[in-house]
């Protein structure tokens, strides 16, 4: 969700029951400008909150001349200083995984515990603590939100001959009936499925508009739920997996954006509940 839209914005995704506070408003709309100018990027959007027992971490998000790969994630616990978020590694999202359990406590340097029972031999046992900081889950998490449920409508980027990822200018929004067409959204992250169809199923495609995969092609069946809200004015899609993200599309317009604000959970009961 752009910081530049932020209030007309909020009163599009309002009926998730999720909303922030006049002053938490106020302190976003002057923090992220200030954000935008310090750190050099292209522009900034505000990603959500993730809820926490003591405190909540608002999460922002900046991004450079590409708008896929040049991403950096900010938290702050009071909208207004910001901190930077480790960058992920593969060691550090399986310690995450093993080590951090329940909600988040909204203690960045707090630390969580696992200790394990290694084999060594046929006899010998070796005890292992595994610890995790409370950033680095938030990091993590963030991380994979962001590959698995951030949604863009279809033709809102575009992808250069040379490889960059920008915001498509000439976007003009979906038409109504579009709008409500599950196979028009896309996912913003590195594509998966794309690769795996034939060539006869990517003849069809614009490989300038069409460089993403499809939530149609998203496994179970079912995971998405998208209506209109706001007196039919706008398209919502909500995730099942991520309880809390939230993205929307006004048809006809080229307004759309995405936002999470739940505690940071996936939902892995969802394909026994379908």
């Amino acid at each position: 969700m752009d910081f530049n839209t932020l209030y007309y914005s909020w009163e599009l995704v309002a009926g998730s029951g999720q909303t922030l506070s006049l002053e938490q408003r106020v302190a976003l709309q002057t923090s992220l400008v200030i954000l935008q100018k310090n750190y050099k990027f292209n522009r900034v959007l505000f990603w959500g909150k993730i809820l926490g027992i003591k405190e909540d971490y608002f999460i922002a998000q900046g991004r450079g001349e590409d708008e896929m790969q040049d991403k950096k994630n900010l938290y702050s616990l009071n909208c207004i200083d910001w901190f930077l978020l480790p960058t992920t590694t593969d060691s550090m999202i399986q310690e995450v995984s093993t080590a951090a359990k329940g909600r988040f406590i909204g203690d960045p340097s707090h630390m969580y515990e696992h200790v394990e029972l290694r084999r060594q031999g046929e006899s010998d046992e070796e005890t292992v603590v595994i610890k995790v900081r409370e950033e680095n889950r938030l990091a993590v998490t963030v991380q994979q939100i962001d590959e698995e449920v951030s949604v863009v409508p279809r033709g809102a980027f575009i992808k250069s001959s040379h490889g960059l990822v920008k915001i498509n200018r000439s976007f003009g929004g979906l038409s109504d009936s579009e709008a409500m067409k599950l196979d028009n959204y896309l996912h913003f992250s590195e594509p998966k499925n794309l690769k795996k169809r034939s060539i006869l199923e990517k003849g069809d495609l614009n490989p300038a508009i069409d460089f993403l995969d499809v939530l149609t092609d998203d496994i179970p069946k079912g995971s998405w739920s998208l209506q209109r809200e706001c007196a039919g004015r706008v398209c919502v899609l909500r995730s099942l997996f991520w309880l809390g993200l939230t993205s929307y599309h006004v048809p006809m317009t080229p307004q759309h954006g995405y936002i999470y604000i739940g505690d940071g959970t996936k939902n892995l009961d969802l394909p026994f509940m379908l």
